[in-house]
């Protein structure tokens, strides 16, 4: 079979070059291109003969596997799959195999990492300094003894939910299939409005699909504290992002810390969140580490290993 990695995945050509060293020896061809595709026509060219296509986080459309006459498999370097074209694939048959967990303690951290910020003011601070200034009147809160509320208690959540406990944040979560293994931790389950009203620090873990596009509403973002810090490192669009935007502007939502966004960065200037106050905003890099990166490339090629010895993985 002809086995294509048609864009980088943010990893080394040696532990590629190692990595596919299991498909070529088992007498399957193996492409690799370094750099991502110009447009649709020069991936649909990548793509054509391939048996197996391995991809990162680009659009990977309708368009594309249409016309990839061999195609019988997508390895995604990713959780999510929602950029790959899921029409096409039912329609041709094609499995599409993800990577999920490679960057659930990366996710995590970052998420603490973010609201450590926004309660101590870091990235402020650090202007102050640079502009001469002093920590007068800049203060302060702790973690210790807040209630942090995860709606979205999936692996990435659970992750949070552990690292926020080791600060001493009392942990409920929203969730549809509660978890043993989450109430012997101590974490209370509560209902969505429960989690929203009563959460000082809110962390967003839910996945993107039809059920939670817009999830986080206007009418939802309005139950929380005027004083909450709202996290979202998952997927921008489950977020109405110009009401939070809004809820920031008027004084009704203390702090923000976004990763994810209605589109992919870079944001264009009249995106409203980029405008609005007490926002600590980053382009979609909360899944980036040396170590998720590495992770990933296992998980990625371990699918491909296990398609061809017919015995299939990670199937979305």
């Amino acid at each position: 079979m002809k086995v294509s990695l048609v864009e980088p995945i943010s990893v080394s050509k040696e532990l590629i070059d190692k990595l596919a060293e299991k498909i070529t020896k088992n007498g399957h061809e193996f492409f690799y291109y370094d750099r991502k595709a110009v447009d649709i026509e020069e991936l649909k060219e990548r793509s054509r003969d391939s048996d197996i296509v391995m991809i990162a986080n680009s659009p990977y459309p309708d368009e594309v596997i249409e016309a990839a006459k061999n195609l019988k498999m997508i390895s995604v370097a990713f959780t999510g799959i929602d950029h790959v074209g899921r029409e096409a694939c039912k329609n041709k048959n094609i499995m599409i195999c993800n990577s999920a967990g490679y960057s659930n303690q990366t996710v995590a951290e970052l998420v603490i990492g973010m609201a450590i910020d926004a309660l101590r003011n870091v990235v402020k601070a650090n202007g102050i300094v640079r502009a001469g200034g002093t920590s007068a009147g800049i203060g302060g809160r702790e973690i210790c003894g807040k209630t942090v509320g995860i709606i979205g208690l999936g692996k990435i959540g659970m992750k949070c939910a552990k690292l926020f406990q080791g600060f001493g944040a009392n942990v409920i979560a929203y969730d549809k299939n509660p978890k043993t293994e989450a109430e012997q931790m101590g974490i209370i389950y509560k209902s969505l409005e429960e989690v929203l009203a009563e959460g000082d620090i809110i962390s967003l873990n839910l996945l993107l699909d039809d059920s939670t596009r817009g999830f986080i509403s206007k009418e939802r973002i309005a139950l929380m504290k005027p004083n909450a810090v709202f996290i979202n490192c998952a997927r921008g669009p489950i977020v109405d992002n110009d009401a939070l935007a809004e809820a920031l502007c008027e004084g009704r939502l203390g702090f923000a810390c976004v990763d994810v966004f209605d589109m992919e960065p870079p944001i264009p200037e009249e995106y409203p969140l980029l405008h609005a106050p007490n926002t600590l905003l980053t382009p979609h890099q909360a899944f980036i580490s040396e170590e998720a990166m590495e992770r990933r490339a296992h998980i990625v090629f371990e699918n491909v290993y296990a398609y061809l010895d017919g015995a299939p993985q990670n199937i979305c």
